[in-house]
């Protein structure tokens, strides 16, 4: 294990620049915080390039059990493992409560032909995610219930930093759980499309409720953007426009809480199938 003290040393530096996109991007790149997400990372079969480990601020958890994989990794020369002192760790990371372990791996990427669905898909769209946390929120959210992919339409542009450390802290790691694919909007559409998959656009100018529709076949629940709802090409192209309802001055929910509704809505009525049938 290499010893690290100075705040000047090149490693310390180079995680220190792996908090900006274009590093990330240009490295290929991100990093994981935290001993529950690095624990989900490395069960997820994520091979850390590097590893940061401050003893004096680590504890709880998983940790012994992690500090063993890392170990085993880098016994195998597949990861530098790394022990800094208290301020290089408060160099290096991005939140307080982390832990005292940071992972630097490699970006994950995949497309929309390396998805793998269920017997009836279910699919969550967002599209035009502005905030990483939304999206680390829904990733959790997503998880939970149970969905075969979740799909950013409009591509890896400035709303969809899919490798955005932010990301995989407010997903609790589960970024690494559930298979996320950035496409455009026309590629998803024809992808859906081509599959029987029922699109299922959210708007507050649809007439039926999200509750009164059958959502037990193959379905790609569509979310859009908090600031701009979704796009006129994914409204042209759904198979069912539905729509929250709203009791107060308000017109729409938080778009995670929101994603929330109508994914356990799914959830909900294929339970309600099975257990009929």
């Amino acid at each position: 294990m290499t010893i690290i003290t100075s705040l000047q040393n090149p490693r310390v530096k180079n995680v220190v620049r792996l908090n900006g996109r274009r590093q990330r991007d240009q490295q290929g790149l991100t990093l994981v915080e935290g001993t529950r997400e690095a624990m989900q990372a490395l069960q997820s079969g994520v091979v850390p390039i590097e590893a940061y480990v401050c003893p004096e601020v680590m504890g709880g958890g998983d940790t012994e059990i992690l500090l063993k994989k890392l170990d085993l990794l880098a016994a195998a020369g597949q990861t530098a493992l790394c022990e800094v002192t208290t301020a290089v760790f408060e160099k290096i990371a991005y939140r307080g409560e982390s832990g005292g372990i940071l992972l630097v791996i490699p970006t994950q990427t995949s497309t929309l032909v390396d998805l793998r669905l269920s017997e009836t898909p279910f699919v969550l769209v967002i599209d035009g995610a502005e905030k990483p946390g939304n999206v680390g929120a829904i990733l959790r959210t997503a998880d939970g219930a149970g969905i075969d992919a979740l799909l950013l339409a409009g591509g890896q542009s400035e709303r969809t930093d899919l490798n955005n450390p932010n990301v995989i802290r407010a997903s609790l790691g589960a970024s690494f759980t559930v298979p996320v694919v950035a496409a455009s909007t026309e590629e998803i559409i024809a992808w859906l499309r081509e599959r029987g998959i029922m699109i299922v656009a959210t708007t507050p100018a649809a007439a039926e409720y999200y509750t009164a529709i059958d959502l037990t076949g193959p379905v790609a629940v569509v979310m859009g953007s908090e600031a701009f709802g979704l796009g006129p090409e994914w409204l042209e192209a759904a198979d069912q426009r539905v729509v929250i309802p709203m009791a107060g001055a308000m017109d729409s929910l938080n778009l995670s809480v929101a994603t929330g509704l109508l994914l356990y809505e799914v959830v909900r009525q294929r339970a309600a199938l099975a257990q009929s049938s």
